[in-house]
Formats: C-alpha cells, structure tokens, sequence
C-alpha cells in the first residue's frame, strides 16, 4: 500500500463525516430564511459545539475500547460548579475556571483509576460515577440558577473579527492544544494499542495502564470545559438528568459518526467533533423543513443507524483482526 493510501484509509472516518457535515449544512444554510450569514453560522457553532467537546471527551475513552456513561454527568456537573465559581473579578474568574477544569479532570482520573486498577468494566464503573457525579450536581444546583462572568461568556461565545464563531476557535484550539499532543505522545499511542489489542500491547512493554489513565483523566477535562461553555451560553447551572443522559448518548452517536471504532483502537477526535457538528445539523435541517420536531429522534436514529451499518459491513469484510486496524 503506498503512502497516501494509507492515509487516506487512516482518515476515511474522518474525511466521511467532514463530508456529511459539509452537505448537511450546505443544504442548511441554502434552505435557511437568512440564508449563510455570519449571525447563522454563530448560532449553529454555539449549539454544535458543546456536543463536540462532549464527543471529543468519549472518544479519549472509546480509543482504549472503553465507554464512559458518565461523561454527560461531568458535564452538568462543572456546569453547575462553573455557575458558582466563573464569576467576579477577572482573578476570582480565572480561578473558578481553573476549579472547574480540575474538578473534571479529577473525575475522568477516578473513572479511569476504578476501570484500571479497580478492574471493573468502564460501562459499569462510569454508570455507578455518574450517578455520584448527578448527585453532587444536585446538591449544587437543586433548582437552575447561578450566574457567570458575562464579559468572558460574551468574547467566548460571540464573533472574532466580525465573522468567525469563537466558539469554534476555542474548540479548535482544544484540538491543537489536547488531542494533537496527547495522540502523538506515548500515552496516546499506548491508549490505542491498548483498544487494538490490550495484551499484546502489554507484551510489547507499552505503558497501557499510564496510556488509559490519561486518556480518561483528558476525557473529564474535554467535558468540563463542555460544561464551562454550557455555562457561558446559558449563564446558568441545571442539573438536568435528562439533558445528561441525552448528551451521553449523543456523544456516542457522534462518536460512530464520526468513524471512531467503539471496537477501540481506531478513529481520530477530529472525526467525531465533525460527526458532532453533523448530528447537530438534523435539527436545524428539519427546522428550515418546517417538520415536525418530534421527527428528530427519528432522523438521528436512522443516521446512527446507518453509520454503525457501515462500521459493521467494514468489519465483517476483515479477515483478522489485525487488518481492522491497518
């Protein structure tokens, strides 16, 4: 296989849901009262962005063959600490933001240390955190309210240079500045030779355990700073059990979306922030549609639905497992 065969095969999860984001919101905007404007474009990155640092967070787990269901709890509960903490002088600010983003971390680095050295399964270990996480939400914000520093919310979730979503600037920059390095690094690479295949990956000499523990610490830090943007776009805390489950599963979904394996092993972040961006589009679609909304789980399962078709047909036409990965 030559060289940009390879990475074309390397990215094809990728580059597929880039292209199915690109042509749903290419028929989005066309259809759209407004039309492409800079106002469209900031209103569809501030919804969108919040399932893609939420997705971004499951695929740091999904990579090492794991599935975190209390991502969506580490959510709301930084978003219930942020709408505490992000607020006062530019010093108390930067100090509750700095909170938050610890207390997520923390609660990725318990999951990962339950799953790792707890040798539990991450669908058990993360449903019985997330109920703590919920809980401790609850307690923080047992009826919505709270506050945020409006000057921050306002750069971070308005327009740079007239026209460019910052939102998306941040999200990009927590790509560059998060996944990047962490994929290119050791524990990167032991994180998905770990979802590959976790005993050759310990015979080979690779720091497996390091490699997981990383990647489910970054994952409650992706999805707290989720929650700190949930915060600046709402200005409040809710600690909704609904809203948390449904990011969970969505994130799931934009995760195979995005073409990342839930086999592990295989898939790129930048993959499912564009599947994220893409399962946010069906909302709007059927907005300008004019259909009804009770249509959308509908249309998001079928999508689902095709997208994990796709993944299975390509793993059955595998004749080792070895070649999934190649």
């Amino acid at each position: 296989m030559k060289d940009w065969q390879y990475r074309l095969a390397e990215h094809r999860g990728t580059l597929t849901a880039l292209f199915i984001f690109v042509v749903m919101f290419v028929i989005y905007t066309a259809n759209h009262p407004a039309g492409f404007t800079a106002n469209v474009v900031q209103t569809a990155a501030n919804k969108g962005v919040l399932l893609a640092f939420v997705a971004m967070a499951q695929t740091l787990v999904v990579i090492t063959a794991g599935i975190d269901l209390s991502i969506g709890m580490i959510f709301l509960l930084t978003n219930c600490l942020a709408s505490w903490l992000v607020v006062g002088t530019p010093l108390e600010t930067a100090f509750g933001v700095v909170v938050v983003l610890a207390v997520g971390a923390l609660c990725g680095a318990i999951n990962g240390a339950i799953v790792i050295y707890g040798r539990l399964q991450p669908i058990v270990a993360t449903i019985a955190t997330g109920a703590v996480y919920f809980g401790i939400a609850l307690l923080l914000r047992p009826f919505p309210g709270g506050s945020v520093n409006e000057s921050l919310a306002d750069a971070l979730t308005g327009r740079m240079f007239g026209s460019v979503p910052a939102s998306l600037v941040a999200l990009a920059a927590v790509v560059l500045l998060v996944w990047v390095p962490f994929s290119r690094s050791v524990y990167g690479r032991a994180a998905y030779a770990a979802g590959s295949s976790e005993t050759a990956a310990y015979m080979s000499g690779m720091p497996i355990r390091r490699g997981k523990f990383l990647a489910y610490t970054l994952a409650g830090f992706v999805a707290a700073i989720g929650g700190l943007f949930l915060t600046f776009f709402t200005y409040t805390g809710d600690a909704a059990y609904a809203s948390g489950n449904a990011y969970t599963l969505f994130s799931i979904a934009a995760v195979v979306l995005g073409g990342v394996s839930l086999f592990g092993g295989k898939g790129s972040a930048i993959g499912a922030v564009f599947g994220a961006l893409a399962f946010r589009t069906i909302g709007d679609l059927l907005f300008v549609f004019d259909l009804d909304p009770l249509w959308q789980p509908l249309f998001q399962g079928l999508i689902l639905l095709v997208a994990v078709s796709l993944g299975a047909f390509a793993l059955f036409r595998v004749r080792n497992r070895l070649e999934w990965f190649l």
